[in-house]
């Protein structure tokens, strides 16, 4: 194991070699540590995932004072969530030497003076090299925080109940709040995941109560977007509400129309979302968001009945001695309901994840599948014909609404 030591509070690390690198003899762990020594590091990246990193895509690395003793706080990007974790300097190092090669085949590293980038290659060998700087400034050191709130104290949120006249989260609002910032947080991972402009369209189909939807254009308003958001819910009395609402909180372009969702007209939009939209109205969304060409289209299914009513049950031991029990030929209509819905977005040119997003605590149904438009459509056509032979289903609501003969 590699030692580091500390003296009057700077890093000496002379002992320290990087095995990976043969061609320099300034290593880039050295190059790091030299940085964060003389107070000119700015961020480090790593890169390039192995086949063992998994769903881990990236690793963000920047300053942090913990207790008033410097640390490198890393952000591990993963396909669904982000973690973080604070390593004392030693330890980082460490962590680092042991991520490259392993997990990761490139880093970079940002300074004023210069990029050093380290490149690994399948035979594991490495280069270091630089080139001019693409950063010039850094941002102030950051201070340890408690954990990161996207909404607090907003107008909205007393008005639904969730906290009193003074912003403070009461006892019987903090699930629902819990729910709220957890749905943020997804939505701040994804929307990474494209181009978000300026002033988005931001269609929410199924709205209910609103409070997902104000959370949302609160927060895009909070951090320099502009949105335009649209909230269909078919009860009139919270669409009513829900309008209050939102012009007692300057929420000028956010909008709530009382509407189901096969009569809502979508011209135009960015992101489309539907959360708990019971049955077929999830595949109504669906289809109404690709038909308008959304960049990005999140769903949390609910209630799928339609494709439980057109199964057999198929074919073969599985039919014969699995799904003869009621309750798991129910679930497994429910996986393949939304199994094909994944299937029939990436047909239409979406890159599509299907993950859990909200504990058990809050609801039974948390699965959502996000699909991010690329534009490469897939055959799928041999395979979904196999599954729909293999377990006796005559019919797919949403192949049907995507082949348009149902959609208003």
């Amino acid at each position: 194991m590699r030692k580091f030591a500390f003296a009057t509070d700077l890093i000496n690390l002379t002992n320290l070699r990087c095995d990976k690198s043969m061609e320099t003899s300034t290593t880039f762990l050295d190059t790091l540590a030299e940085q964060i020594r003389r107070d000119t590091f700015l961020k480090l990246t790593l890169s390039k995932p192995t086949q063992e990193a998994g769903d881990l895509k990236n690793v963000y690395g920047r300053l942090l004072l913990v207790k008033g003793v410097l640390h490198l706080s890393f952000t591990l990007r993963y396909a669904t969530r982000d973690e973080v974790k604070n390593y004392g300097i030693p330890e980082a190092l460490l962590q680092i030497d042991a991520w490259l090669g392993e997990l990761f085949l490139q880093a970079t590293l940002f300074s004023a003076e210069a990029d050093t980038i380290l490149t690994i290659n399948r035979k594991r060998k490495a280069r270091v090299y630089q080139k001019a700087p693409s950063m010039s400034e850094r941002k102030p050191l950051v201070h340890d925080h408690q954990k990161k709130r996207h909404v607090e104290g907003a107008h909205y949120l007393h008005a639904l109940g969730i906290s009193d006249e003074k912003g403070q989260v009461l006892k019987s609002g903090q699930k629902k709040y819990r729910q709220i910032n957890r749905y943020i947080e997804i939505l701040e991972h994804q929307f990474r995941q494209i181009e978000l402009p300026e002033k988005p369209v931001i269609i929410d189909m199924g709205s209910g109560k609103g409070y997902l939807t104000f959370s949302l254009y609160d927060y895009l308003s909070n951090n320099g977007y502009q949105p335009e958001m649209y909230g269909v819910e078919l009860r009139e009395h919270l669409v009513e509400s829900c309008n209050v609402i939102a012009g007692d909180s300057g929420f000028g372009s956010l909008h709530f129309e009382a509407s189901d969702i096969n009569q809502f007209a979508v011209a135009k939009a960015d992101v489309l979302i539907a959360l708990h939209a019971c049955d077929t109205a999830t595949d109504l969304a669906i289809a109404k968001g690709i038909r308008a060409g959304a960049s990005m289209i999140v769903v949390a299914p609910c209630c799928q009945q339609q494709l439980r009513q057109n199964m057999t049950g198929g074919e073969g031991a599985l039919a014969g001695e699995i799904l003869k029990h009621g309750i798991l030929m129910e679930r497994q209509a429910e996986l393949l309901t939304d199994g094909i819905r994944a299937m029939l977005m990436e047909s239409r040119g979406y890159a599509t994840k299907v993950f859990e997003f909200i504990s058990l605590e809050h609801t039974a149904k948390n699965l959502m599948i996000v699909g991010v438009k690329t534009g490469q459509m897939r055959d799928i056509s041999r395979e979904l014909a196999e599954i729909k032979q293999q377990f006796g289903i005559s019919e797919h609501f949403l192949e049907t609404l995507l082949e348009g003969t149902l959609l208003s």
